[in-house]
């Protein structure tokens, strides 16, 4: 029995296990741009996937050999499929899923079966795959070495396979090869073309129309390797209880971001962000708001790195311009730890990052197991400088080593932070030299689907090399609900005592922060955040009166 009658009786005994045909994804990966050529983002809803373009290649008329004339093989006139099979959202839905599933997950053609792990001799299909791998190689498989062939298919990815199949044939007969394609596999392949004329046409049948758009969208896109992201911030705000000690006008401020993220080998990142701002804070309030600061007006590179992998355990990373300690860890740990849909307040990024410097430097994160890492990194305050007492490594610094657990039940890390500053950290309203051992550790338990609750605690020893040493302290809770009342949304709660010194402020006023905020997904690109914030004993003083802060936040994201 040949390789292609074992195929077409597999085909009426079991259609589900006609995996093997799916070999086409390797021929359809070779052929179709990579997403770093194409961003195919903007395609209506709807239209085929660009990378199934490579399927509907025009299937040609099948050249008989002489001696095989007998045997009709001539293309089929393509089938008047029904309307609701050529042009239904659901038939073009399995053509994106499949094509998207080829390109991302296919191997290379395989040349031996045994370079399959899960196929066995003792399998029933073995003999059909092994003849199809050896005989016409329209095999593929997964990157981790399995056929999957128990997996269900569709009807498009087994036409997808016959295609290949009859490109294959029709390269042996005009090689000079037709010796190689026998009669019963020619019968079969013209009997395969019957019975899937109509969903061969309906590939075909787009494929004009997908070139032009394709066409269009290359002639028109921004670039082939770098995506435009971008992000806005509306926010006012205003204090609740008035104090004529502080200013507390209402205030409307704007955050823009435009991320330019290129990617040149589809694993690594080079980031280029200009950023634009006027947020002020409060002077009443100490932490002040996570998208807070000013720009005057004008746009600045605040963000410029570039993180590649080496090997499968190790990501490295260096930036030449805003890089901060924290963007040199797997994760700061708290979910309330994001300043577009996460905490307002500024105390929903752990305290133990904030003690540091940074602008340029180096890190890496190495994977010592599944769920540990080992990070860490370097950053120079003054790294653009050539002036004595600045530079890379002889200016401003701070050096960073965590060990980060993260798991589906628990994160959590462990933080050290080395920092030196020539002027002093502003958190102590000190000007001269300073030194400052930070340590941290942070924890976030997932107890149940959406509901999370972890916190952490900061201790900082710091040494002004002019005048003494202080200790600070800093703790915090948090609790977030996540997908509250429909998908993206957050609920999260967040209390704690900011960073104190008993040795800077001699009494024993310590202030404690709460926030309650719920951030609202409009869609997928608005989100509304009203955030209300109770500061007690702001600036660790009993003398100042509590203050109310509340805050509406709105996020655009594109």
């Amino acid at each position: 029995m040949t390789a292609f009658r074992f195929l077409w009786s597999w085909l009426l005994v079991a259609p589900v296990a006609m995996g093997a045909v799916i070999a086409a994804s390797s021929a359809i990966a070779a052929d179709t741009p990579t997403a770093a050529q194409l961003d195919y983002s903007a395609m209506e809803e709807g239209a085929i996937a660009p990378e199934a373009q490579s399927v509907v290649e025009p299937i040609a008329e099948v050249e008989v050999p002489v001696e095989l004339a007998q045997v009709s093989v001539e293309q089929p006139a393509p089938a008047a499929a029904p309307a609701n099979t050529m042009t239904t959202v659901d038939s073009l839905e399995q053509i994106m899923e499949y094509s998207s599933e080829g390109n991302g997950n296919s191997l290379d053609q395989v040349t031996s079966i045994s370079q399959l792990s899960d196929v066995q001799p003792t399998d029933w299909a073995f003999q059909a795959l092994q003849s199809l791998v050896e005989r016409y190689g329209v095999i593929a498989g997964y990157p981790d070495g399995t056929y999957r062939g128990n997996r269900a298919m569709t009807r498009y990815e087994f036409a997808a396979g016959l295609n290949a199949a009859l490109d294959r044939v029709n390269e042996l007969i005009a090689a000079g090869l037709a010796d190689a394609v026998s009669r019963e596999d020619l019968a079969t392949l013209q009997r395969l073309q019957e019975e899937f004329a109509a969903e061969l046409a309906t590939l075909r049948g787009r494929v004009d129309a997908l070139e032009a758009r394709t066409a269009e969208l290359e002639a028109n896109q921004f670039s082939t390797t770098t995506k435009l992201r971008g992000e806005t911030i509306f926010n006012v705000a205003g204090v609740l209880d008035e104090d004529e000690a502080f200013d507390s006008q209402i205030t409307f401020g704007y955050r823009v971001r435009l991320n330019f993220d290129t990617s040149f080998t589809g694993r690594d990142t080079l980031r280029t962000r200009f950023q634009v701002r006027d947020v002020q804070s409060f002077d009443s309030n100490p932490i002040g708001f996570s998208f807070g600061g000013t720009s005057d007006g004008n746009f600045q590179l605040d963000n410029l790195y570039y993180t590649f992998p080496v090997g499968d355990r190790a990501q490295i990373l260096i930036g030449a311009n805003g890089l901060d300690v924290d963007e040199l860890v797997a994760s700061t740990i708290s979910p309330l730890d994001s300043s577009t849909d996460g905490s307002v307040s500024n105390f929903g990024f752990p305290t133990q990052y904030t003690l540091s410097t940074g602008d340029a430097g180096a890190g890496a994160i190495i994977q010592l197991t599944d769920n540990l890492s080992l990070d860490f990194g370097y950053t120079g305050g003054e790294a653009s400088d050539p002036s004595p007492g600045a530079g890379l490594f002889n200016g401003d610094y701070s050096i960073i080593g965590q060990l980060t657990f993260l798991s589906d039940p628990v994160d959590a890390a462990l933080t050290y932070v080395n920092t030196y500053v020539a002027d002093g950290l502003s958190v102590y309203d000190f000007d001269g030299p300073t030194v400052a051992n930070t340590y941290g550790a942070q924890v976030n338990f997932k107890l149940l689907p959406g509901i999370e609750i972890g916190g952490g605690i900061a201790y900082a020893n710091s040494v002004f090399i002019e005048t003494g040493s202080a200790e600070a302290w800093s703790y915090q809770g948090t609790l977030a609900f996540r997908d509250l009342g429909g998908e993206g949304n957050l609920l999260g709660i967040l209390a704690g005592v900011p960073l104190y010194s008993r040795d800077i402020v001699p009494r024993d006023d310590t202030g404690f922060l709460l926030e309650g905020f719920y951030n609202y997904q409009l869609n997928d690109n608005i989100s509304i955040t009203p955030s209300v914030i109770w500061i007690t004993d702001p600036f660790n003083d009993d003398n100042v009166d509590d203050t109310i802060i509340g805050a509406l936040r709105t996020s655009f994201t594109f």
